[in-house]
């Protein structure tokens, strides 16, 4: 069954990746050319995909989304299973698992940051968590079709297959002892778990971590959201193993 993307930026990132059928690519008529949208059409024709110009009112459906005159009929993508994952290699990596996040905005800004910083994958359950859809792919920009996505019916068996592998368990709690700069992230595999603003991560999930970290804040109001706070921690990971480069 074909799902729906929206905007340049994630139909031009499905053609560049071509690790999904793209089925038809809907622009329209009042749309004036750009960089972009050349890009798009050259792509189509290299890849035999097809695109048409189509009156606005066609796109009078998806007027709550930001289309940007774009979309494209597409194949959802295809998540990542756990053992694949591990079973390829990986030196001084990042994972990221997500512990209740249910806003698809959310998700898709945490996909974009996360390909930014070079994360290996992000772990979502597969209950209690916003799965990939059209918001989260045109959030994200269409860095969804740069990492694997690892869908598990299980974090804490997730969790405890990674520690069997030797990935060092870093859980965020807001009263956590620790900031997360002081972690020492060089030289291991690390996954971040960050739970979701209302409830956090999870107590059998932060049991198992090997170390559980905070932002700290300058008040009580603490108004980082998910996507915010994942982003001061996975750019700290990313410094770290960057310095360590340069010695």
């Amino acid at each position: 069954m074909n799902e729906i993307i929206f905007g340049k930026n994630s139909v031009l990132e499905a053609l560049i990746s071509g690790d999904r059928e793209i089925n038809k690519i809907l622009i329209s008529k009042n749309l004036h050319s750009d960089a972009k949208l050349n890009k798009i059409k050259e792509l189509a024709q290299k890849n035999g995909v097809v695109y048409q110009f189509v009156a606005k009112e066609k796109f009078q459906a998806y007027a709550e989304y930001n289309h940007q005159g774009v979309i494209a009929q597409i194949s959802p993508i295809r998540y990542t299973e756990l053992d694949d994952f591990l079973d390829k290699p990986h030196t001084n990596a990042s994972l990221v698992i997500l512990d209740g996040v249910e806003d698809p905005h959310n998700l898709g800004a945490i996909i974009r940051t996360c390909v930014c910083a070079g994360v290996a994958g992000i772990i979502i359950p597969s209950r209690r968590n916003v799965l990939v859809n059209s918001i989260v792919e045109k959030t994200s920009a269409g860095a969804i079709n740069h990492i694997p996505i690892i869908k598990v019916n299980s974090l804490v068996n997730a969790v405890q297959k990674l520690k069997n592998q030797d990935w060092w368990i870093i859980a965020t709690d807001a009263s956590a002892k620790d900031n997360y700069y002081n972690i020492d992230y060089c030289n291991m595999n690390s996954a971040i778990i960050m739970g979701a603003e209302h409830a956090g991560v999870s107590k059998s999930l932060l049991k198992l971590s090997d170390f559980v970290v905070k932002i700290p804040m300058m008040n009580d109001f603490n108004s980082l959201n998910v996507s915010n706070a994942l982003s001061a921690i996975i750019f700290e990971t990313l410094r770290q193993k960057l310095n360590n480069i340069k010695k």
